[in-house]
């Protein structure tokens, strides 16, 4: 299923003025490590993908040559042919684990208060404006995260279950804002660096979120999305903690 014409502005927007071969294979990349393109998914057409990222055809496929490369993208030729999304981007353990080093306690729960501010907004919103096919595709993502069997499917399954919640808050500021949270922190959520985060605590949380906002209580909502993120912040500091500590015993070693 291709993704919805709110996802595919923000993943082939203009790039900005750096290497634009690696600012592709970066933007293509995080879209699939978000859940918002899916393995399976065909790319648009390479004339196409040139004009949204204003960028020139050979720049383009050196972007494509160092996802196939990477093993996440296939191109196949023929009638049905095109570039087809196959695999998630590698998981970079040894940047996950500097990110929590190198980001302090304080910066995490500033990370949360702003994401509990933003999610705050967006149940409320979503209570008032979701339609009916939005619950139905709400509880149907919800459901995808305890189907996940590794980290790796886990944290776009999490990631896309909370966009898609913006979405349908029709709010494209708010969807914007939530998927640069989501790649701020979704991967360091899932990574398995310190205790495991529960898949199973974390779906029934989405789901109870998804039966308020069908039942159109915004002053539930709003607690649970709360809650929600709250834990998630505490996970990430206890895995900063963990890992913390452990630099300090291999050092005095």
């Amino acid at each position: 299923m291709a993704s919805p014409p709110s996802f595919q502005s923000q993943i082939y927007r203009s790039l900005p003025e750096i290497e634009r071969a690696d600012a592709i294979v970066d933007r293509i990349s995080k879209a699939i490590a978000l859940g918002l393109l899916k393995v399976g998914e065909r790319l648009p057409p390479e004339a196409a993908l040139s004009d949204m990222f204003g960028v020139g055809g050979a720049t383009l496929r050196d972007a494509l040559a160092e996802l196939r490369e990477q093993g996440v993208v296939e191109t196949r030729r023929g009638r049905s042919g095109g570039t087809f999304v196959v695999n998630q981007p590698p998981t970079r353990t040894d940047a996950i684990r500097s990110w929590f080093l190198s980001t302090s306690i304080s910066e995490i729960r500033d990370i949360g208060d702003e994401h509990s501010a933003i999610s705050a907004a967006t149940v409320r919103l979503a209570c008032e404006r979701a339609e009916a096919h939005d619950i139905d595709r709400l509880q149907e993502l919800a459901r995808a995260l305890v189907l996940a069997t590794s980290p790796e499917v886990r944290a776009p399954a999490d990631s896309r279950f909370h966009i898609e919640l913006a979405v349908s808050a029709q709010s494209p500021r708010l969807t914007d804002a939530e998927i640069r949270l989501q790649e701020e922190t979704v991967q360091q959520l899932w990574a398995p660096l310190g205790v495991a985060f529960d898949p199973e605590s974390a779906t029934a949380e989405h789901l109870e979120l998804v039966r308020a906002v069908a039942q159109d209580q915004p002053e539930r909502a709003q607690k649970l999305v709360l809650e929600h993120i709250r834990r998630n912040i505490f996970h990430l500091i206890d895995t900063k903690l963990t890992l913390g500590y452990a630099e300090s015993v291999q050092d005095g070693q």
